[in-house]
């Protein structure tokens, strides 16, 4: 989830977008923010069920979109350099103009639902200035690129009959394609807005409740306590308070802006290099997207997409989540063992008794928030209320950390500032998805790469982790993940890949847009902080990050890492893929017991290479087994020459 978890410092980084309003307009504005946690916090409880006249799901998205579209304008600047303490007329018109199309949904949707194909005036002119307004709103909030994106494809269901060869398809009218996405389940009313509107919201409230109550400096101290003190423990550090943080944020950049603030100049005074420490913290940062229990916004929109509950969700990306973050923190270990980098000492760390005595206040939201979600089985909205709510009531348990009224108003404004660059995300992203169903390109796309492909699963899977992340540059995990779900992923099940597989396959290689020069927003804003070269940084990233981008494949092959199978293959596949892991870790950094040679780090990456295959058949079990044994070998070996030379640290 896009989410900005401290108060003062994110704001301060989205001035310039921003208008600071006072006065009439501030308080205006202020409430508009306030209402847009409060409509989607109440839907998300489920609160709707107690209201004596039923209510459509489309009319609380409809308000939910008029909210949003008039606060948007009201506080976001057309230009950097528009004067930041006045909304503009033209902004007051354009407010307005977005009240008027959530207003028709809100109000008028009962008697549209029955009469979809109709394509009266009021529809097809709503459905225009609604594309238009979520254009302007798109360029004020995230840049050009998506624009362009949803114009092309609203031009191709226009034109596609007009195209030739493979591109030609049913083009439709204006009237029709504006009426399509404006009022259709598949258009902007669709799943990815339903599950902004609720879920994300819901977590982002935990989240800056969590932040209210101090909650961010208990996850790092309890780091600082456990692995302070080992070498590289300001880089260890870094990877598990931000991957405890991203256990309730799941939003890359976010923990980037939160965690990265803090770690990354310690992890420079200790001796990281900038690259380095700017790379270690975007990819654990990054990690927070496919880290349970919450995950990213992508993982709930999968839960939707595949109609299954959330929970199986969690449980199937658990240990490739395990995997991710055992590969960075074995390198993060063996770097510091090679460079020589050793840890606090034990007298500057907080001591893990006294940082629990008051700590465990913090532990009670995220025991709720793991009952509901993984017991209870409560929908992941509801599940995220609940532990804000619970989050709230621990504050006051300590007076240091208990909210007052101003502050708890502060953190539900910033709660709908920071909504609503995904809110407007998710709207373009039904005005994408909407011109492809209509268009039909879908199902041309899926043909296309399926005979690109040629039949062979493992040339589709490149094909397609390509086009994850070209598509995936500049542009959000969710974005591109809702538009692979229905360009690519009915492709991978055709060939007979497992449904979870796929769509976990095309949220990884989106996600990892995220690390992957040369647009990587997280990579670039660690950079950024760190004061350091952005290319250096980026492929330091990608290195840091390299399971991810392999073991998508070997899920693909060997559901078993995604929790599907017997309980033998699934501790098999396991741990054999931790094993390769650590061989793939050594082959990386080119350290374990010393510093190996060329030849030696190529023979820890064969290895690691050779555990990898999945061992469906006789051969690929004896490939299987010798990996591990040329792992172990060489793993002595080195452990050998280092005892000779003398050579070698102690964690």
């Amino acid at each position: 989830m896009q989410q900005q978890s401290q108060t003062q410092q994110p704001e301060s980084g989205l001035d310039r977008r921003f208008r600071s309003l006072r006065g009439a307009e501030g308080a205006v504005a202020s409430g508009l923010l306030i209402l847009l946690v409060a409509m989607g916090v109440a839907w998300a409880a489920e609160l709707q069920y107690y209201l004596p006249f039923p209510v459509f799901r489309e009319q609380f998205l409809g308000a939910f979109l008029g909210a949003t579209f008039a606060v948007t304008f009201l506080t976001c600047r057309r230009t950097k350099t528009e004067t930041a303490d006045k909304v503009p007329f033209v902004d007051w018109l354009l407010s307005l103009g977005g009240v008027a199309v959530g207003g028709y949904i809100a109000l008028w949707y009962p008697d549209v639902a029955y009469s979809l194909s109709s394509l009266s005036p009021e529809r097809y002119l709503l459905g225009f200035l609604a594309i238009l307004l979520t254009l302007e709103a798109t360029r004020r909030l995230l840049g050009w690129t998506l624009i362009w994106l949803a114009l092309a494809v609203c031009v191709y269901a226009f034109a596609a009959s007009y195209l030739p060869g493979f591109l030609n398809g049913r083009g439709s009218s204006p009237e029709r394609i504006a009426t399509y996405v404006f009022l259709d389940s598949n258009g902007i009313l669709g799943v990815t807005l339903s599950v902004t509107a609720t879920v994300v919201v819901s977590f982002i409230l935990f989240g800056q409740v969590l932040f209210g109550i101090k909650g961010d400096r208990f996850f790092t101290d309890i780091a600082l306590s456990l692995l302070g003190r080992y070498r590289g423990g300001t880089a260890k550090v870094a990877v598990l308070s931000s991957s405890l943080f991203g256990t309730v944020s799941g939003s890359a950049v976010s923990n980037v802006v939160v965690s990265g603030s803090l770690t990354i100049p310690m992890m420079k005074r200790s001796g990281y290099r900038g690259e380095s420490a700017a790379a270690i913290e975007a990819v654990t940062s990054t990690g927070g997207q496919i880290m349970p229990p919450v995950m990213g916004v992508a993982a709930f929109i999968i839960a939707e997409y595949l109609g299954v509950p959330y929970l199986d969700i969690v449980v199937a990306a658990a240990l490739p989540a395990l995997l991710y973050y055992l590969s960075l923190l074995l390198q993060v270990d063996l770097e510091a063992a090679r460079d020589n980098l050793t840890g606090f000492s034990k007298d500057a760390l907080p001591k893990l008794r006294g940082v629990m005595n008051r700590g465990w206040i913090y532990l009670l939201p995220i025991v709720v928030l793991i009952y509901t979600l993984l017991i209870a089985r409560w929908p992941a909205g509801k599940a995220g209320v609940a532990a804000a709510g619970v989050a709230l009531l621990a504050g006051f348990i300590f007076r240091d950390t208990r909210m007052t009224p101003g502050a708890i108003l502060t953190c539900l404004r910033t709660s709908g500032r920071i909504m609503l660059s995904l809110v407007i995300m998710s709207i373009l992203a039904g005005i994408v998805i909407g011109g492809l169903q209509l268009s039909g390109l879908t199902f041309k796309f899926s043909l296309m790469l399926s005979e690109a492909g040629g039949g062979q699963l493992l040339l589709m899977l490149i094909l397609t982790a390509g086009a994850c992340i070209v598509l995936g540059l500049g542009m959000p995990t969710t974005v591109i993940y809702v538009m692979l779900a229905v360009l690519i992923a009915p492709a991978l099940v055709q060939l007979g890949v497992e449904p979870m597989a796929a769509h976990f396959f095309i949220f990884y290689f989106g996600m990892l847009s995220m690390i992957t020069p040369p647009v990587c927003i997280a990579t670039y804003t660690a950079a950024s902080i760190a004061d350091a070269d952005f290319w250096k940084s980026g492929l330091l990233g990608m290195r840091f990050g390299i399971v991810a981008y392999i073991v998508p494949f070997i899920f693909v092959y060997h559901p078993e890492l995604l929790m599907q199978g017997a309980p033998a293959d699934i501790v098999l596949a396991a741990v054999t893929t931790m094993i390769a892991v650590g061989l793939l870790a050594v082959g990386c950094v080119g350290y374990l017991f010393r510093r190996t040679g060329l030849a030696e780090r190529l023979g820890f990456l064969l290895s690691s290479l050779l555990l990898l295959l999945p061992p469906d058949g006789q051969t690929l079990i004896l490939t299987n087994v010798a990996g591990l044994c040329l792992g172990a070998a060489l793993s002595v070996m080195n452990y050998l020459g280092a005892r000779r030379a003398g050579v070698g640290d102690r964690p």
